[in-house]
């Protein structure tokens, strides 16, 4: 990149101007395409932590880490696709099913720190989590103001939806700030419970099947049932 280019992207013209003054020679050139190269990768991993920090990560599992030999068949048929990032670029959504302890969490992290990498906005929350929080938010009458901020993020991801069954408030809240990231937004979601299960958890079969058919509209679906990823970790290592 060119010195030009560089001071263009740090936003600072008027040090260009400045240098350009000086009639720098070659030598010089060289040193302050280096200096500028090192503030924008500084600037750049900065950023990154950040967003990474604000998404609320409840543990740092990244790709590099994961075994892919360890998951479910039909994620490592769809993990190079996952990696990729595609599904958020075009504003699908995620979906995973499956009994606890196959690596779903630990996928749907990996997938929120390269969407930070890549400079998107993410959120993780678990469901039980979220809906606290828009119960808060509500008695404070702030549910206008998250819903902005929800709606901002380019991924969501929702961990353990069906650990804990909601009561109605808790499920209309969900409902409408899951809908309204519909085909705007991406969306994670995993889940223990196969989507016949799902009326357990919003205890209403209307809601449930509106929820549905909007989150799986043109969403990829992992069955995630399978052998603990956990336990074949431990067991490798012993």
């Amino acid at each position: 990149m060119q010195v030009k280019e560089l001071f263009k992207s740090l936003r600072i013209p008027k040090a260009y101007e400045a240098y350009i003054s000086l009639n720098p020679q070659k030598e010089l050139e060289d040193l302050i395409c280096l200096i500028l190269t090192n503030e924008i990768e500084s600037r750049l991993n900065n950023a990154i932590a950040k967003r990474i920090k604000n998404a609320g990560f409840p543990t740092l599992k990244r790709f590099e880490e994961l075994k892919p030999k360890y998951l479910p068949k039909d994620a490592q048929e769809r993990l190079d696709e996952l990696k990729s990032l595609g599904f958020v670029k075009s504003k699908k959504n995620l979906i995973m099913l499956g009994n606890s302890g196959s690596g779903k969490t630990h996928m749907s992290t990996a997938i929120g720190i390269k969407a930070c990498q890549e400079g998107y906005s993410v959120l993780f929350k678990t469901a039980a989590r979220l809906i606290n929080e828009l119960k808060e938010a509500k008695n404070e009458k702030q549910l206008t103001k998250y819903a902005k901020a929800f709606e901002s993020y380019d991924l969501v991801i929702l961990d353990e939806l069906g650990y804990i069954p909601f009561d109605t408030e808790g499920s209309q809240l969900l409902f409408e700030y899951l809908a309204m990231r519909y085909e705007s937004k991406s969306t994670i979601i995993t889940s223990n419970l196969i989507f016949s299960e799902w009326i357990k958890i919003f205890q209403d079969k209307a809601l449930t099947v509106a929820l549905l058919d909007r989150l799986t509209h043109n969403a990829i679906v992992l069955n995630m049932n399978g052998e603990s990823y956990r336990r074949r970790k431990i067991e490798k290592l012993n």
